[in-house]
């Protein structure tokens, strides 16, 4: 399982960091070369934009493991913006 975690940090003062958002990534496909997976995540209610917490839950298809972690991850959060 991968874990990605989104952190604010205001001025960049690590002190004043606060996360904003979470994803869970995982394989359901027995760690194939060609793989599927499973993602969910979980966004704090944003102010500026004026939206609310969610959750959203999705899947990546036929994604080539040998590509790098932040191809996987990219993949997952478009999906889970629904670009």
């Amino acid at each position: 399982m991968l874990r990605v975690t989104v952190v604010l940090v205001p001025d960049s003062n690590e002190r004043r960091g606060e996360t904003i958002a979470r994803m869970t990534i995982s394989n359901i496909s027995n760690l194939a070369d060609v793989s599927d997976y499973e993602f969910r995540t979980h966004e704090h209610a944003n102010p500026v934009a004026g939206t609310p917490s969610r959750e959203t839950t999705g899947t990546v298809r036929d994604h080539d493991r040998r590509q790098t972690v932040w191809s996987l991850v990219g993949k997952a959060a478009l999906a889970a913006a629904g670009d």
